[in-house]
């Protein structure tokens, strides 16, 4: 884990909810992405109106090519949540942008947190594209497992929709944990396994990849119940989505909070 910001802003920006709540974030970039790129307005903006913000780098960075397992990630994430609480956060959210929204959903199942917010949410491995694009890379990885060559790096594939196939160096046993399609990144699943005290902002970008919002944003009512669940559409692309969604994940996050006192 990077942490890329986690600093206190004081002052007149900072809004009257977190001086109240003292409220902690943490936010995953996309697949391919890191901190500094289409979450960082978004970070800085919540650290300027007074949150603590912890905005990570994830296996799934450009940089990092799955260098650690799912668990591993998880437990990032919670050292990062500690992290916050320690600096004075009572109340912690967990947000993601695309392959960290998916992640975030994944981890509202298995961990507590205040809410969850996940941004254009997709890399969903159980879909037939994925199967199809990286169903030999997956073969390749199971094999060098069990020829005993589960930790030694290679070169395997992700597939992103933007991008196509491209190369990651990664242990075959990190790599089969993020891609098994009945494995953490299977959408369907973590949606589901999603905690039911757990609230979920959904953002869905109206101009999002034509086929994540097919496939996968009907997926919000697929969540269990709860009564502060929220669906929003910004009018935003794809890589737009953390910066046009600011103002509502404040507003939400505030609700939650204020709804938890």
């Amino acid at each position: 884990m990077v942490l890329a910001s986690a600093a206190i802003v004081s002052g007149t920006s900072t809004t009257s909810a977190a001086e109240t709540h003292r409220m902690g974030i943490v936010i995953m970039h996309g697949k391919g992405g890191s901190p500094t790129k289409y979450v960082s307005d978004l970070a800085s903006s919540l650290e300027g109106k007074g949150y603590l913000v912890a905005n990570l780098e994830m296996p799934w960075s450009g940089r990092r090519d799955y260098d650690m397992d799912v668990s591993h990630a998880e437990e990032e994430v919670e050292s990062a949540l500690a992290a916050l609480r320690s600096r004075g956060a009572k109340k912690v959210f967990v947000a993601g942008h695309s392959q960290g929204g998916l992640f975030a959903l994944h981890f509202a199942g298995k961990h507590t947190v205040e809410g969850i917010i996940t941004i254009a949410s997709g890399g969903s491995v159980n879909s037939p594209l994925f199967r199809e694009k990286l169903g030999e890379s997956l073969a390749r990885a199971r094999q060098l497992i069990a020829d005993g060559k589960g930790s030694e790096k290679a070169r395997l594939n992700d597939f992103e929709s933007s991008k196509g196939i491209y190369p990651v160096i990664a242990t075959p046993s990190n790599y089969l944990t993020w891609f098994d399609p009945d494995g953490a990144m299977n959408m369907v699943r973590a949606v589901r396994a999603v905690n039911p005290a757990i609230p979920v902002l959904w953002i869905a970008p109206t101009g999002d990849y034509p086929q994540l919002r097919k496939s996968t944003y009907p997926m919000f009512g697929d969540l269990p119940a709860n009564a502060f669940h929220k669906r929003v559409e910004p009018q935003s692309d794809h890589l737009g989505a953390p910066t046009a969604s600011i103002e509502e994940i404040v507003r939400w996050i505030t609700t939650v909070a204020n709804a938890r006192e």
